[in-house]
C-alpha cells in the first residue's frame, strides 16, 4: 500500500534526485511516514471485523468492557488503553471500537517501521525517492503479511499494542545513537527507551523483548554508556515507573470484578487498603504476572524436538506471502516463502555490509524475535503441523502464528532492504549517462513485488463481514431454557457468551459455569458456596454413583478435577429447581450423565430421569432429541447464516464450533422425517450439508 502511494511522487521527483545530496538529507520523513500508516490504517479499517472472534478475542473484549482482569497475566495496560479507546464514539459497535484499536496500533507501527527502514539506508547512497519507496515497501510487507493483517482487523489478543511498544523502542533506541553521546537529547531517547520496553511489559512479556539487542547495542556502538552512572540510574527510575501499571491488578481485583482470573488479591469479601497491599497479595500477583496458574515457564525442559519447534514457524512463515488455506496451491505458497526467506537473508547481509550502524540493534533484534524467540516459546507441536503424526504427539490447542508477529513483521524490513538492494543493482546496470534517474523508474517494476502478500492474502486475511462469532454466542444462549444454568466447555464456546452477556447485554437470566474456570476460587464461589469444602481433584479406582432425585448416574474411575465436581454440586445445589444446560461436546459422559441429556438446540439439557424414559424424545444415532424446541430454534439460529456467508473457515482448530449447526441439523433433520416431515427434514438436511462443506468436512 505505500509502495502505490509514493509510485506519483516518485514520477515527479525522479528528475530532480541527486544520490549524494539525498544521502546527506537524514531528517526523518515523518509526514510520509504519517501517510503510510494512513493508507494502511484505511486498508484495515476496510477489513475490519465488526465485532469479536474465536478464541480469546471475547474475553479480552469483555475484560475491555468490564475492567476485568484477563487470564494471567492479566495484561493491565492493555485492558486499561482498550477501555478508553473504546469510549470514543465511533460508529461501531463496542467490539468493532476495541478492534480498531487493533487496526490503529498495527497502523502506527507500520509508519514507524517506515522510519526504521529508512533510517537502515543512510549507507545507501540512494536517491531521495528510491530510498522512500523501499521504507514503503517495508511497512507494505509487514503490513499486509497475514497473520499481521489478519491480526490487525480483530482484537483477538494484545499482540498489536506489544508490536507497537516493540516498533517504538527500536525507533528510539535508532535515535538514540544518532544523537551525539553523552548529551541531553540522547538521555532523554534512552530514558524513553527503557520507559516504553516497561510500560510494554505490563500490556505483554514481550515488551522487554528490545532489551537484548539494546544490550548488544550500547556494546557495540556506545559501551561507555554503562559508565554513566546517573543515567543508569534515571533508567532504572524509568523501568520501575513504567511497572507501576501492575498495581492496576491487586487494586482492581479487590473489588471482585466480573473477570477476575487469576484473582491477584488477597481481599475475599471487601476491598481495603491492608489486605490489598499485603504480601499475599504481592505474591498472587507474581504469580499472576509468571503465569504460574500454567506451570510458569520452563525453557530447559523442551515440550517438542528443537527441529519440529522451527518446523512450526516455517509452516507460519509460509503462510505470510499467500495464505491457502483451502491447499490449492500450495506449491506457489511453498515457493513464495523460501523466495520471502531468500529476499530476507540478502536484505540482511546487505544491511550488515552498508549500515552497521543501524545493523548493530536491528539485526540482534530480528535474532531476538525469530530463532531465540522460538527457543524461549518451547512450544509443542502446532495444532496443524506434521498431520501425518495425528495424536502420537502433544501438540498446541490452537496454531500460534500470532506470537511471530513481530518476527513477521522484522523480517519484512530485511525482505524490503533486499528488494531495494536488487533494484539499485539493476539500476546502476542499466543506467544511462544522458538520463540517469530513467534506469531507476524502469527498473521500479521490480518492487511491485512488495504488493505480492496484499494480493496473496486478500482472501484469508480481512475479517469485514464475519458475524459469526457473536451469532454463535446468542444462539447458545438461546438455547437455554429461562433462568437456566450453562455449562460451557473450552474458550471458543466460554468467551463468546461471556462477552455476549457481558458487553452485549444478551440473557443476563442465564448463569454460565465456565469449566476451566470452576477450578479457581473466584469463579466457582459464585456458583457454590461451600467451594472451600471441595477438593483439587478426586481419583477413583471404582465407578461411583451419583444421586439426585431420580438420577442414579454412574461416575466413571479416573480422575476427576474439581471442575467436575463443582458442576455436581451445582446439579445437587440448584437442579431441578433451576434448568442445566450442556454447551456442545461430551462433558455429561465424563461424569456419567450421558443418559440424563436430551439435545435442546445446541445444548444438552439435564434431565431428571432417563431420556429413554420420556416418549416425546426421539433417539437418533443414540442421542435424544427434543425435535419441537430444537426445530423452533433452528429457525431463529443466526449461525448457519453467519458461516455460510463468511465462505470459508480457515481456522482448522476451532471448526468443531460452527460443525455443532451441521450436527444438531442433522439430529433435527432425521428425527423430523422419522416423523414422516420429508420435506422439513430436507430443507434442514441441505443446511447442514452446506455449512459442513463451507467448513471444509466432508459429508
Amino acid at each position: 500500500m505505500g509502495y502505490i502511494g509514493a509510485v506519483p511522487a516518485a514520477l515527479w521527483w525522479f528528475g530532480n534526485s541527486d544520490p549524494v545530496a539525498a544521502s546527506t538529507q537524514d531528517a526523518p520523513p515523518y509526514a510520509v511516514a504519517a501517510s503510510v500508516g494512513a493508507v494502511v490504517l484505511l486498508l484495515y479499517v476496510v477489513t475490519l471485523a465488526p465485532t469479536t472472534a474465536m478464541w480469546d478475542a471475547s474475553e479480552y473484549i469483555a475484560a475491555a468492557k468490564v475492567l476485568g482482569i484477563p487470564h494471567p497475566p492479566g495484561n493491565p495496560l492493555f485492558v486499561l488503553v482498550a477501555h478508553a479507546f473504546a469510549l470514543i464514539p465511533f460508529p461501531l459497535t463496542y467490539a468493532g471500537r476495541v478492534n480498531l484499536l487493533a487496526a490503529t496500533t498495527s497502523a502506527i507501527s507500520a509508519a514507524i517501521w517506515f522510519l526504521v527502514a529508512h533510517r537502515t539506508l543512510r549507507g545507501w547512497q540512494l536517491p531521495k525517492v528510491p530510498r522512500l519507496v523501499i521504507a514503503a515497501a517495508a511497512s507494505t510487507l509487514g503490513a499486509t503479511c497475514f497473520t499481521v493483517w489478519n491480526q490487525s482487523v480483530v482484537n483477538e489478543k494484545v499482540y498489536t499494542v506489544a508490536m507497537l511498544g516493540l516498533a517504538a523502542s527500536a525507533w528510539c533506541a535508532l535515535q538514540w545513537h544518532d544523537t551525539p553521546a553523552h548529551g541531553r537529547r540522547s538521555t532523554s531517547w534512552l530514558l524513553l527507551f527503557v520507559y516504553i520496553c516497561a510500560v510494554g511489559y505490563t500490556n505483554h512479556p514481550a515488551g522487554f523483548l528490545p532489551l537484548p539487542a539494546f544490550g548488544v547495542y550500547v556494546l557495540w556502538r556506545r559501551v561507555s554508556t554503562l559508565l554513566q552512572w546517573r543515567t543508569l540510574l534515571a533508567a532504572g527510575g524509568m523501568l520501575c515507573a513504567g511497572l507501576t501499571l501492575f498495581l492496576y491488578q491487586p487494586i482492581r481485583a479487590a473489588h471482585h470484578p466480573a473477570i477476575n482470573v487469576g484473582e491477584p488479591t488477597a481481599c475475599v469479601s471487601a476491598p481495603e487498603f491492608s489486605c490489598t497491599f499485603s504480601k499475599e497479595t504481592y505474591r498472587l500477583v507474581m504469580a499472576n504476572v509468571q503465569r504460574e496458574q500454567y506451570g510458569g515457564h520452563k525453557v530447559a525442559q523442551r515440550q517438542a524436538p528443537l527441529a519440529a519447534q522451527f518446523g512450526m514457524w516455517w509452516q507460519y512463515f509460509e503462510w505470510q506471502m499467500l495464505r491457502d488455506a483451502a491447499q490449492q496451491m500450495p506449491g506457489l505458497q511453498r515457493a513464495l516463502a523460501i523466495v520471502a526467506l531468500a529476499l530476507g537473508l540478502f536484505g540482511g547481509w546487505t544491511h550488515f555490509r552498508r549500515d552497521r550502524e543501524s545493523f548493530a540493534f536491528f539485526g540482534p533484534l530480528v535474532f531476538t524475535l525469530t530463532p531465540a524467540l522460538i527457543v524461549y516459546l518451547n512450544f509443542r507441536y502446532g495444532a496443524t503441523q506434521a498431520p501425518d503424526l495425528g495424536e502420537s504427539v502433544e501438540r498446541e490447542v490452537r496454531d500460534r502464528d500470532y506470537f511471530f508477529l513481530w518476527s513477521f513483521a522484522t523480517w519484512s524490513v530485511w525482505m524490503a532492504l533486499g528488494l531495494g538492494a536488487l533494484w539499485q543493482t539493476l539500476a546502476e546496470r542499466f543506467a544511462n549517462a544522458r538520463a540517469p534517474q530513467r534506469s531507476w523508474l524502469v527498473t521500479s517494476v521490480v518492487m511491485l513485488a512488495a504488493l505480492i502478500p496484499l494480493v496473496g492474502n486478500a482472501g484469508a486475511a480481512p475479517r469485514h463481514g464475519q458475524n459469526f462469532t457473536s451469532a454463535w454466542a446468542r444462539d447458545l444462549l438461546e438455547s437455554v431454557s429461562p433462568n437456566g444454568i450453562l455449562v460451557t466447555n473450552g474458550d471458543n464456546d466460554s468467551f463468546p457468551v461471556w462477552y455476549a452477556q457481558l458487553v452485549e447485554g444478551v440473557r443476563p437470566d442465564v448463569t454460565i459455569a465456565i469449566t476451566p474456570y470452576l477450578n479457581a476460587d473466584w469463579f466457582a464461589r459464585h456458583l457454590v458456596s461451600d467451594v472451600d469444602r471441595i477438593p483439587p481433584y478426586v481419583e477413583l479406582q471404582q465407578p461411583a454413583l451419583f444421586e439426585h432425585g431420580q438420577i442414579r448416574a454412574t461416575i466413571p474411575p479416573g480422575l476427576h478435577l474439581r471442575d467436575q465436581l463443582v458442576v455436581l454440586q451445582l446439579i445437587k445445589n440448584d437442579f431441578p429447581r433451576r434448568p442445566i444446560h450442556f454447551s456442545v461436546g461430551g462433558y455429561p459422559r465424563g461424569i456419567g450423565l450421558q443418559d440424563y441429556v436430551v439435545n435442546h438446540g445446541l445444548t444438552q439439557r439435564l434431565l431428571e430421569r432417563p431420556a429413554s424414559e420420556y416418549p416425546a424424545y426421539l433417539s437418533i444415532g443414540g442421542a435424544y432429541v427434543d425435535t419441537p424446541v430444537s426445530d423452533s430454534l433452528w429457525a431463529q439460529y443466526q449461525g448457519p447464516g453467519a458461516v455460510l456467508a463468511q465462505g470459508q473457515w480457515i481456522d482448522t482448530p476451532s471448526v468443531g464450533i460452527p460443525y455443532a449447526y451441521s450436527v444438531i441439523g442433522q439430529l433435527i433433520g432425521y428425527s423430523k422425517l422419522a416423523r414422516g416431515d420429508s420435506l422439513g427434514a430436507e430443507r434442514v438436511l441441505l443446511r447442514a450439508d452446506s455449512i459442513a462443506r463451507v467448513i471444509g468436512i466432508a459429508q
